[in-house]
């Protein structure tokens, strides 16, 4: 008898331990599920935030150092027509000036003075894919703004139909005929037509007083080929300032103007009767060619201003 209870307890131990192992195997197993599931949603959101990170870096990248809505406070954006010839401006208002999908801005004051023009990149017209006129400008005519009713006045570009600018009053000026034509306005646009264009562009515009639209005095900042370059100059006669000054030459020391035979044959080597501003210049002619030069008559003036090649 004592034998028989001592194999039944031997037994129960054998059951007892051999439940206990079972018990414990699925808990481990559960331990373990749980571990890989946690793991599985750390990783998941470790990758949502790395991926919404990347996205606002590259948003950051792109977003530009000043937005229009910095730009402009202060400002209310308007728009006009390029070809308006009022030449009435609004006062505080920000104007797109550029031909096509040209960016230019032009600022006014709180008297309707315009006062400043930014562009990021000077881009040149291009007459083979827009609607250019025979003129070489974008419209017949230009903005009357008081003041350019006056014989000595032009309706001077802030940024010539060359350049890309249009012709309403944000973009014009009584700026003095010679200096337009022939002074520091026209070399500043000639340089940076040679150039190709320009950028950071800036005009500053000053006047005398609040009362009038006839500028003082100009400065144009812009960028050439990684140069930066400062044009100031004032709005009057340069002609006259250098006669002041004695650095005028009273005797023409172009022989070339005396020359009224027209004989262009050595010139003209095409044999079209025309002299283009390439084949002046290669025949040593300097530029502009003006209406008083014998080789006038027979160049192309495409904006009628009585110079070629400005």
């Amino acid at each position: 008898m004592k034998k028989k209870m001592n194999y039944f307890i031997l037994l129960l131990t054998t059951i007892f331990i051999v439940g206990c192992t079972n018990v414990e195997d699925p808990s481990v197993t559960d331990v373990k599920t749980d571990s890989q599931e946690v793991t599985t949603v750390d990783e998941k959101k470790q990758k949502e935030e790395t991926a919404t990170t990347d996205v606002d870096e590259q948003a950051e990248e792109e977003t530009p150092t000043q937005s229009n809505d910095e730009l402009f406070s202060g400002y209310t954006r308007i728009e006009v027509d390029g070809g308006d010839l009022s030449g009435y401006r609004e006062p505080n208002v920000v104007v797109d000036i550029g031909y096509g999908d040209r960016e230019y801005w032009a600022f006014t004051n709180e008297y309707g003075q315009l006062v400043r023009v930014i562009a990021d990149e000077i881009i040149l017209q291009d007459d083979s894919n827009e609607p250019v006129l025979s003129s070489g400008r974008y419209y017949s005519d230009e903005a009357k703004v008081p003041g350019v009713e006056s014989d000595v006045l032009d309706e001077g570009h802030i940024i010539a139909d060359s350049l890309g600018g249009v012709s309403n009053a944000y973009n014009i000026t009584p700026q003095d005929s010679t200096l337009n034509r022939h002074g520091d306005q026209a070399y500043m646009e000639e340089v940076i037509r040679s150039a190709g264009g320009a950028s950071n562009f800036e005009a500053i515009i000053t006047y005398p007083n609040t009362e009038t639209q006839i500028p003082s005095s100009y400065q144009y900042t812009y960028t050439l080929n990684g140069n930066e370059i400062v044009d100031t100059f004032d709005n009057v006669n340069p002609d006259e300032v250098n006669s002041s000054l004695g650095l005028t030459d009273s005797n023409p020391s172009d022989s070339s103007n005396s020359n009224t035979n027209g004989d262009i044959s050595s010139i003209d080597t095409n044999g079209n009767g025309k002299v283009t501003i390439k084949e002046a210049k290669a025949a040593g002619f300097s530029m502009p060619i003006t209406s008083d030069h014998w080789l006038y008559p027979y160049m192309d003036d495409r904006d009628n201003d009585g110079m070629v090649g400005e």
